[in-house]
C-alpha cells in the first residue's frame, strides 16, 4: 500500500493524520522518523526536512509544503529534482492573509498607534483624517495570496497596485512588473505590502534604495519571508522619518532576538510569523487532491518551477 510520510518541527501530526484521514484511501500514515518500508512512501507531507532526508524514498512522488514557501525544501542540495514539489496554495490561509494586511492597513490608516498613546496620557485630541481613496496600497507579490490581498482590500477604496516578476492584468489593480516596474510602483506607495516569496532574486529587497523610493512616512507590512528585509535599513528608516511605521510579521532571523531593537520602536507592531498560517483543516483537502493527483499518474496542482523558486 503507498504511504504518507509527515515531518514538521511546527505543525501537529496527529491534527494533519485526523483530516487526511478523511480524504484519502486507501490511508497509510507515517510519522518521520518511524517511516517504516521507505519503498512505500509515495508521498512526502514537509516542514523543513534535514538534509539528505527525501532521498531516502526511492518511490517518491511529490513532496508537499506545509506552506506556501518552500525554499525550506529547496535548500536541500540533495532533493530527489525529479520529483514535483508542491507548494500549499490553500484559500483559507489566503483569507487570513487578507485579514493581516487589512488589520494593519487600517491600524495606520485611523491613526491607531497615535490615538493609543494620546489614551494612555489620557489626552483627548482628534486628529485630521485622510481619505482612503487619497491612499495607494502597493503590494509586492500579486499571485494567489496578493490577488486575494488586493480583493479584500478594494472595496474600502483604496487604490490599489501590484508588482510581479512577469506582466499580469487584475482588475481593479494597477500592475506594475520588472525592475523599472517596481520602482514606478513604490514611488507612490502609501502602504508597501510584501508578499513575495523566497528567491535569490527578492533576498534584501526591503532596503534602503527601494524604501527610499516611497512617499515619505510611508507603512511597511513585511509578512512574505524574512530574508527579505534589511533590518538596520528599516530601522534607519523608521528612525528618519521616511518609513511612518512597520508592521512586521517575518524577520531574517526567527524568534526575534530579544535585544532586537524592532521590539521596542514606538512604530512598529511585531507578531511571531502567524499571518498566515497552515490550517490542517483546509489544508489538507487541497493536499489530499494531489495524492489523488499523483496517484492517478496526473501532474500535480501548484507544482514550483525550480528555476524561479515558486
Amino acid at each position: 500500500m503507498p504511504a504518507i510520510l509527515f515531518k514538521s518541527h511546527a505543525d501537529s501530526a496527529a491534527n494533519w493524520g485526523n483530516e487526511l484521514k478523511k480524504h484519502v484511501n486507501p490511508y497509510d500514515y507515517r510519522v518521520w522518523p518511524d517511516a517504516g518500508n521507505k519503498a512505500d512512501v509515495d508521498v512526502a507531507i514537509v516542514w523543513k526536512p534535514e538534509p539528505g532526508m527525501l532521498k531516502q524514498f526511492p518511490n517518491l512522488k511529490m513532496v508537499a509544503s506545509l506552506g506556501a514557501g518552500v525554499d525550506h525544501i529547496f535548500a536541500d542540495p540533495e532533493l530527489p529534482r525529479h520529483v514535483p514539489v508542491v507548494r500549499l496554495v490553500d484559500p483559507w490561509m489566503a483569507d487570513a492573509m487578507a485579514e493581516y494586511v487589512a488589520l494593519n492597513v487600517l491600524r495606520f490608516h485611523r491613526d491607531d498607534p497615535d490615538y493609543q498613546r494620546l489614551q494612555a496620557q489620557k489626552t483627548w485630541k482628534p486628529l485630521p483624517f485622510s481619505e482612503a481613496e487619497a491612499r495607494t496600497i502597493a503590494i509586492m507579490g500579486i499571485g494567489f495570496m496578493g490577488a486575494s490581498v488586493a480583493a479584500k482590500l478594494k472595496p474600502f477604496g483604496f487604490k490599489i497596485a501590484g508588482w510581479s516578476r512577469s506582466p499580469k492584468t487584475i482588475d481593479g489593480v494597477a500592475c506594475y512588473h520588472g525592475p523599472n516596474g517596481l520602482a514606478a510602483m513604490l514611488k507612490q506607495a502609501n502602504y508597501l505590502v510584501c508578499l513575495l516569496p523566497a528567491t535569490p532574486s527578492t533576498v534584501g529587497i526591503v532596503n534602503a534604495a527601494n524604501l527610499t523610493l516611497l512617499p515619505r512616512g510611508a507603512i511597511l507590512i513585511q509578512c512574505g519571508r524574512g530574508a527579505q528585509t534589511v533590518e538596520a535599513d528599516v530601522l534607519a528608516s523608521l528612525n528618519s522619518g521616511q518609513l511612518g511605521g512597520a508592521a512586521l510579521d517575518v524577520f531574517p532571523t526567527e524568534p526575534l532576538s530579544p535585544d532586537n531593537p524592532l521590539w521596542t520602536h514606538p512604530k512598529v507592531f511585531i507578531t511571531p510569523h502567524v499571518a498566515s498560517q497552515t490550517n490542517p483543516r483546509t489544508g489538507a483537502i487541497v493536499v489530499a487532491e494531489n495524492i489523488r493527483r499523483v496517484r492517478r499518474g496526473e501532474k500535480p496542482h501548484d507544482a514550483v518551477d525550480p528555476a524561479v523558486g515558486y
